[in-house]
């Protein structure tokens, strides 16, 4: 070959250490105008040398980043998974994405760049041309792509996406105190990338949220309600809260999800609360207190009131999602049952949801608004009600969708026609940016141990990585989920200007799709979201 070749291919593919070079380029595409598409640029160089790189188009809006490889000690449980995984033989993957601006230093052997494209909506409608071009005196041109960017916009539909915000473990990993003022920032830094990935529900800490922490210990204090107690009379103060839903709304997020109101579980025990007692900060509850303690059900009671009070004050009754505990199963659903029971009666007219998968939680009215793992869902469909998903550690069999470093970029992605199908209303996952080892026991670096010390498989814990100035550095995991969410809303545009039966025999042509049952080729997806588009552009004309 010369001394530089240059190979596109689609966001599709995942090129380990040892592969070989894809020769199946990605050279045609289209997206809908409030769309952002990426796709990747292979560099196999037999120089090493500092290149200047030229895009070659009349398209305003590309982001270019090198893809990085990171280690994994745990990519998958060894006695836990199906066979719809591809595992690294150096037990490196790639994840990372590096931004880079207009020059490259490349060294012998693949480098690979992964480019997002987007449109500004008014300007660019129909076919455009890109190409790349690599100099460093003597110039190397990959070919020619076609883009064509369709006037229509994707649809959303009122859906609700949340993964959980760890504000923690960002205190923790830049050493800033809670609510100073670099807290802040690098909060608002951290949300502004989230939001531009389709999250528009954050796990908001009223307390310090009872995740993940080991009995008896307990995570960095990051309460939002400021608690008094003065003669035994609880009083509120929620400036806090109001600066952090301010702060979430300018980063449209528009959807606050409460933070648990007893420990996961099984809600034997209150979260950690800390109030200013006759002028001294104390933690007034926590594991010494039972979920059924008066004095908790008290403290509930008037806090719900003022809570409310506020909530309602600034129009967010419908924007609000309550939780009482997370992850119970049947051999706790007594205390929960005590617990949501409480809590129902307390936030009477809200949104009480819950991650939790045994059905029998609905059938006895215990939880209003479950949210089933996607491997236990369909014992939920048809049964609840403005349903949500989400998937963890855990989900790692019948080739269910998600996001571990070993699985294929399709079965991350292919989620977005499967919440379409099935008329999914959210979607949960609870791993942003958690950059603890299990049970919050430790800080890890996030760049060397991926799997929180050898616990939970290598991406299931955190889709951002953070970069020494307070911004968090993006993952190609990140990416390839929001692609599904694109898809998902590209497949509700086309619903809306035909019918759900279209769609589906678009999406279906090759075989019927379930949660657990789709084509594992990444032909089939990317043709799929191009006929959608196609059928768009003509639905679209026609009108």
């Amino acid at each position: 070959m010369t001394d530089i070749k240059l190979t596109l291919i689609s966001s599709l593919e995942k090129l380990y250490h040892e592969d070989e070079t894809t020769t199946n380029e990605f050279l045609k595409f289209s997206i809908l105008k409030n769309e952002r598409k990426s796709f990747q640029c292979v560099i196999d160089s037999l120089i090493e040398s500092k290149f200047k790189i030229e895009v070659n188009t009349d398209l305003k809006n590309i982001k270019i980043y090198k893809v990085e490889y990171v280690p994994s000690n745990l990519p998958i449980q060894k006695s836990n998974h199906d066979d719809y995984i591809r595992l690294s033989k150096n037990n490196m993957y790639p994840d990372l994405l590096l931004p880079i601006q207009d020059e490259i230093d490349l060294s012998k052997g693949r480098t690979i760049l992964w480019i997002e494209v987007s449109s500004d909506k008014l300007d660019e409608i129909g076919e455009h041309k890109l190409s790349f071009s690599f100099d460093n005196g003597e110039k190397y041109t990959s070919s020619e792509m076609s883009m064509e960017i369709i006037d229509a916009e994707l649809n959303f539909e009122n859906f609700v996406y949340t993964n959980w915000f760890h504000s923690d473990c960002l205190m923790s990993y830049y050493q800033v105190e809670a609510f100073s003022e670099k807290y802040w920032q690098y909060v608002e830094n951290y949300l502004k990338i989230a939001a531009m990935h389709g999250m528009n529900c954050v796990l908001t800490p009223v307390f310090t949220p009872p995740l993940d922490t080991e009995i008896g210990k307990e995570r960095p204090t990051v309460q939002l309600v400021d608690v008094s107690i003065k003669n035994r009379k609880y009083s509120f103060n929620f400036d806090k809260l109001e600066k952090w839903i301010n702060l979430c709304h300018s980063c449209n997020i528009e959807y606050f999800e409460i933070s648990h109101l007893f420990t996961q579980w099984g809600a034997n025990n209150a979260p950690k609360i800390v109030a200013n007692v006759d002028g001294e900060l104390k933690r007034i509850f926590g594991w010494e207190t039972k979920s059924s303690s008066k004095e908790y059900v008290r403290f509930l009671t008037e806090f719900s009131t003022a809570f409310k009070q506020f909530i309602e004050n600034k129009g967010l009754k419908d924007k609000t999602f309550i939780h009482v505990s997370d992850e119970p199963n049947f051999a706790v659903i007594r205390s929960y049952s005590k617990a949501s029971k409480l809590i129902h009666k307390l936030f009477k007219g809200y949104k009480i949801i819950d991650a939790l998968s045994d059905v029998w939680f609905y059938k006895l009215g215990v939880v209003s608004s479950p949210i089933p793992s996607n491997d236990h869902i369909n014992h939920f469909l048809g049964k609840a009600d403005n349903l949500w998903t989400y998937y963890c550690s855990a989900q790692s069999k019948k080739y269910v969708s998600n996001r571990f470093f070993c699985h294929e970029n399709l079965r991350n992605r292919v989620l977005g026609y499967q919440l379409f199908k099935y008329d999914v209303q959210g979607f949960l996952h609870w791993g942003y940016n958690f950059y603890y080892t299990q049970l919050s026991k430790e800080l890890i670096d996030p760049f060397k141990v991926t799997d929180a010390g050898g616990k939970f498989p290598s991406g299931d814990s955190f889709v951002v990585y953070p970069s020494n100035e307070g911004t968090p550095y993006e993952s190609i995991r990140l990416k390839v989920f929001y692609d599904g969410l694109q898809d998902f809303a590209a497949a509700n545009t086309l619903k809306k200007l035909t019918t759900k039966d279209t769609v589906l025999s678009i999406i279906e042509k090759k075989q019927k799709i379930s949660f657990s049952e789709y084509p594992h080729e990444n032909s089939w997806l990317l043709e799929s979201r191009e006929a959608i588009n196609k059928a768009i552009k003509e639905q679209t004309v026609k009108k």
